[in-house]
């Protein structure tokens, strides 16, 4: 297991834990969208993140967001999960599901799908119950769904986004964390999330390779007082298809998927 908790001001300083034995300094890494207007200082923020037996960095990263878990709109506190598990044959094992999908304002609909996640106004995404095993043969040993059987991909691009909104609702939303559970991160630099407050860039934070035969990675960031609008999920450096291997297959890409979704109760962004 790999374990660290970090906070940061200024620069982000690794404060290690139970089993890791270095301790390093992280500042945040620039790609070409980032740097364009950074906040000075760097944000207060708190990094939990982890490889292996994930379960404590889970309880850690749930503490901050806040209990309840919600399962119906119209909340002040607590938090959001979405672990892909409850979507319908329709929109499992084929390239359809909705960007919106867990964040309908039909009052028709139950509220499951009302947790004011929104995902980049795109096609082809893919939750797969197959580890996605019809996409690619060779896939089926190697990524696991976190809490089974259902994981989740954006087939035609490694970078989505999430906006938030009040859930069951299309008002404007932020939240102060969001983490993911990430599948098969084999390269230190192919897999992050990056933080916005609108246009600003709050950071890019990059998730742990995995360490076990299981293959889970997490990573969860929550700021003190920043408010996050949008957050920009890099996961890999390569797309899944037929024939394409990841590198720990012999191919020449990190191929990753998703899991998991963790963020607090969003809240109007007046």
């Amino acid at each position: 297991m790999n374990q660290t908790i970090v906070k940061a001001k200024k620069v982000f300083n690794v404060i290690t834990v139970a089993t890791v034995i270095s301790i390093s300094t992280i500042s945040c890494e620039k790609d070409e969208n980032y740097g364009k207007n950074p906040p000075t200082p760097a944000p207060q923020s708190t990094v939990v993140k982890g490889s292996g037996d994930i379960t404590t960095q889970l309880a850690q990263f749930r503490a901050l967001l806040g209990d309840p878990l919600n399962a119906a709109p119209a909340q002040t506190g607590g938090r959001r999960e979405v672990n892909w598990d409850a979507v319908p044959a329709t929109f499992t094992n084929n390239n359809t599901f909705p960007f919106d999908f867990f964040n309908s304002t039909d009052p028709a609909i139950a509220n499951g799908r009302k947790r004011g996640l929104v995902m980049n106004n795109g096609t082809n995404f893919r939750v797969d119950s197959t580890a996605f095993a019809e996409v690619d043969p060779s896939y089926a040993t190697q990524f696991k769904a976190f809490s089974p059987k259902r994981a989740f991909v954006y087939m035609t691009n490694t970078v989505s986004t999430a906006f938030f909104k009040v859930p069951g609702t299309s008002t404007d939303a932020f939240v102060k964390g969001f983490g993911v559970i990430f599948s098969d991160v084999d390269d230190a630099h192919s897999t992050s999330l990056e933080f916005f407050n609108g246009n600003v860039s709050l950071g890019i934070f990059k998730a742990p390779v995995r360490s076990d035969e299981n293959g889970f990675s997490f990573l969860g960031v929550h700021f003190a007082t920043e408010k996050v609008t949008r957050v920009k999920i890099t996961a890999g450096n390569g797309l899944l298809g037929t024939g394409v291997k990841d590198i720990s297959a012999g191919g020449a890409k990190d191929l990753v998927v998703m899991d998991d979704f963790f963020y607090n109760e969003p809240v109007p962004n007046n």
